[in-house]
């Protein structure tokens, strides 16, 4: 998945805050690393989360291979990195990606020119919703979550080695930058852990709010991740919300 590389990071180190809040012309991102199949992201260290029932796990043609949110009874927010095999279902609501929650399967998909996907599922799911940022939500310096099923180690073939039960880590914000298709995003360093392949589709959140989608991942220092508050009224002319 497209979390193989990393945003390059601006060299404007003065990360204006402005930067997070709306869609930059930011310098074009170097290509992911393209595995066949392609790994997601997976969460580095961290530890493992104890409540999340927005949660999603992405399956694509029986295959686990990103993460995601619930954000309304019948859609899901991810990235479209995530989405373009076809074949996707989803185990909402459960920490646990071979058990539990509910399965539902993804019957329409919308992407963004950003690293942003929708997908309506084929039925309405009751459970919490993630809830979505407004811009302003987030800002340089603040600590945020990040979530996923993604890798726990740097191991050759990371679909070999993501986590069956959802982490969760500690992170930074950094600055604005750009995601895997050039969209606003927001940079975050490393804290007790970093995404890596199977973490992509993934939230960021601040105070239980989400904020971010995971895009893109070092897998050492940096992660990148759509920002979610900049296309806000592209997710509701969609989902409603």
């Amino acid at each position: 998945m497209r979390i193989a590389r990393l945003v390059p990071a601006l060299a404007a180190a003065a990360a204006c805050v402005l930067a997070l809040f709306a869609p930059t012309a930011a310098a074009a991102p170097a290509p992911p690393l393209q595995d066949t199949p392609p790994p997601t992201a997976q969460i580095i260290g961290g530890g493992y989360a104890q409540n999340a029932p927005w949660a999603a796990r992405l399956f694509s043609n029986g295959r686990e291979t990103c993460s995601a949110t619930i954000i309304a009874p019948t859609w899901i927010l991810t990235a479209r990195h995530c989405v373009t095999g076809g074949g996707l279902s989803f185990r909402i609501g459960s920490l646990d990606q071979h058990s539990g929650g509910v399965v539902a399967n993804g019957v329409q998909t919308y992407t963004h020119g950003s690293d942003l996907a929708l997908v309506r599922l084929d039925r309405s799911v009751q459970t919490t919703y993630s809830r979505l940022g407004q811009p302003g939500t987030v800002r340089v310096g603040q600590n945020v979550q990040v979530w996923g099923w993604g890798a726990t180690s740097r191991c050759g073939s990371e679909a070999n080695c993501q986590s069956r039960y959802l982490k969760v880590a500690n992170v930074t914000v950094t600055h604005g930058c750009g995601d895997a298709y050039g969209g606003s995003a927001i940079c975050a360093r490393r804290g007790n852990g970093i995404t890596a392949g199977g973490d992509s589709g993934g939230p960021m959140t601040l105070n239980g709010i989400q904020v971010g989608v995971a895009s893109t991942s070092d897998r050492q220092t940096t992660t990148a991740y759509t920002n979610v508050t900049a296309y806000r009224s592209w997710i509701q002319s969609i989902a409603g919300v």
